[in-house]
């Protein structure tokens, strides 16, 4: 693959974490997009790159800024760890670090690089959360759960969280997890809910009560969002200790499963964050067909309900969509 596209994945990333309130990890990426040349084996196996090394596709970037972070979370890397936040160097000597790294910790990064990051935000369960009061204030039944995509599970226990929706508060005020997303508009609905049972998949589920599992998901944390890596290990620790799991399947055969059986007064809610449009073009009309298939057997008495945050396209950020269907 040509340096330039490699360089272009590096200068994009840089300038989505710079917006998104990375400095730190922006300024890393901008330092490959510069200076990223042939010559040592992790250097030569990044330019040689024979997938797509866009953050929409292989976030190449991401990988190998999470196999460096795993460095410094598991003090792997003494040295690399001081040019780290809340340390600072400038650019020769970060960028001499990242070089030393890669050399002493090549076998590391080279096998980590063959797998895809894989991250489990909890703030969109902030973003999910007006979705399941909506349902819920609708149907005034129970809910049961099944999330596509899950990871760890950690957006399957989102009502276990706290949260502030402008002037709203809702959930555990307890909970060692707390959301504020910024909030405009009308108020959601104000209701309590009952999880009456909850269900996930993810191809790799990550387990939160394994420290390598919980090492992963952290690494690919971008490492000067200190917020962030404290909320995703207050849910991890939260998870863990509710032996939250996650199965390991495929999402169409394990939606399949989940859609045949009926859950009578309840209603079952479909869910899924950023993850339906990494399905192949196939699998995803699969998976639609299978839950209109669904919708069309939905009764007042075993409602179904979809919900969904994903990409649209658009610069805002993702969309929040919500279908239900019930017959009389």
């Amino acid at each position: 693959m040509a340096a330039d596209t490699i360089h272009a994945a590096f200068r994009h990333q840089a300038s989505a974490c710079l917006a998104l309130g990375s400095p730190f990890t922006a300024h890393l990426y901008q330092l490959f997009a510069e200076r990223l040349v042939p010559g040592g084996i992790v250097a030569n196996r990044l330019l040689n790159w024979t997938g797509d090394p866009r953050p929409s596709a292989d976030s190449l970037p991401l990988r190998i800024a999470g196999c460096l972070h795993a460095l410094v979370l598991e003090g792997r890397d003494a040295l690399l760890s001081t040019a780290y936040p809340p340390g600072a160097a400038n650019d020769d000597t970060l960028w001499s670090m990242v070089g030393h790294a890669c050399d002493i910790h090549a076998d590391f990064i080279l096998k980590r690089l063959n797998s895809p990051p894989q991250t489990n935000e909890v703030r969109r369960s902030g973003a999910l959360l007006p979705g399941f009061l909506t349902i819920a204030s609708l149907f005034g039944k129970p809910l049961v759960l099944s999330e596509i995509g899950a990871s760890a599970g950690l957006n399957l226990q989102w009502d276990r969280y706290c949260y502030r929706l402008g002037d709203m508060t809702w959930g555990d005020p307890a909970s060692p997890v707390r959301i504020e997303p910024e909030w405009r508009g009308n108020p959601a609905p104000d209701c309590a809910v009952i999880v009456a049972q909850r269900a996930a998949c993810d191809l790799n589920p990550l387990d939160p009560g394994n420290m390598d599992d919980r090492l992963r998901m952290l690494s690919y944390i971008w490492a000067d969002q200190d917020d962030r890596l404290a909320r995703t290990r207050a849910a991890l620790a939260l998870a863990s200790d509710n032996q939250l799991t996650v199965e390991k399947a495929d999402a169409v055969d394990w939606l399949k499963r989940r859609l045949a059986e009926r859950f009578d007064d309840a209603t079952h809610v479909i869910y899924h964050s950023i993850a339906w449009q990494y399905l192949p073009k196939d699998l995803q009309d699969q998976g639609e067909e299978l839950i209109a298939d669904a919708g069309r057997l939905a009764t007042g008495i075993a409602p179904l309900a979809r919900l969904s945050l994903e990409a649209d396209g658009g610069k805002d950020g993702a969309s929040l969509k919500f279908a239900r269907r019930q017959s009389r």
